[in-house]
């Protein structure tokens, strides 16, 4: 895939599980990318350097998840001019609205996109989206993408109507 567009980054490795979402949709897209972990509490020295040098390395979008007082993509975006996009990550006191309020309140000036509560896979598609504006590869396999996304959702309407809601419910729950 080549030197890394993408950098995905995260403050714990208990936020992997999530953001490998964003990784495999970017794997599916064909967007390369690197995967980091580096807090904005525990290791801010390594989170500026990252983020100053990620410009240099060939990054072109940075997706960053956080739990708690998630600031990490907010101190991310304070040290570079790519963009930036938050995932909150769901957390088991506050659900995930504290992470949430972090990443959302961001001052005037220095802006992070901001995903739903665990919208890792919604974040790695955000970034296509983005490097597709100047890379036509990328463009045609996000159209593909989403017309295999419309295709799927018309399958499962002809199931549904061949089916009716209990014969569909019931064929979903013997797949789980």
């Amino acid at each position: 895939m080549g030197h890394a567009l993408v950098s995905i980054v995260m403050g714990s490795d208990s936020d992997l599980p999530v953001m490998r979402e964003a990784a495999s949709v970017l794997d599916e897209l064909g967007v390369s990318y690197e995967v980091i972990i580096t807090s904005a509490h525990r290791t801010p020295g390594e989170t500026e350097a990252f983020a100053r040098s990620a410009a240099d390395r060939g990054i072109k979008v940075i997706i960053a998840g956080a739990g708690g007082a998630a600031h990490l993509p907010g101190v991310i975006a304070a040290y570079t001019h790519l963009p930036v996009i938050g995932v909150p990550i769901k957390t088991p006191s506050l659900l995930g609205v504290d992470s949430l309020y972090s990443i959302v309140q961001m001052p005037g000036g220095i802006p992070v996109a901001t995903m739903a509560i665990d919208g890792a896979k919604n974040a790695g598609i955000f970034a296509a989206q983005i490097l597709a504006l100047e890379n036509p590869a990328i463009k045609e396999k996000l159209l593909d993408f989403r017309k295999k996304m419309a295709q799927r959702v018309k399958e499962k309407n002809e199931t549904l109507a061949y089916l009716g809601i209990e014969g569909y419910i019931k064929r979903k729950e013997k797949k789980n």
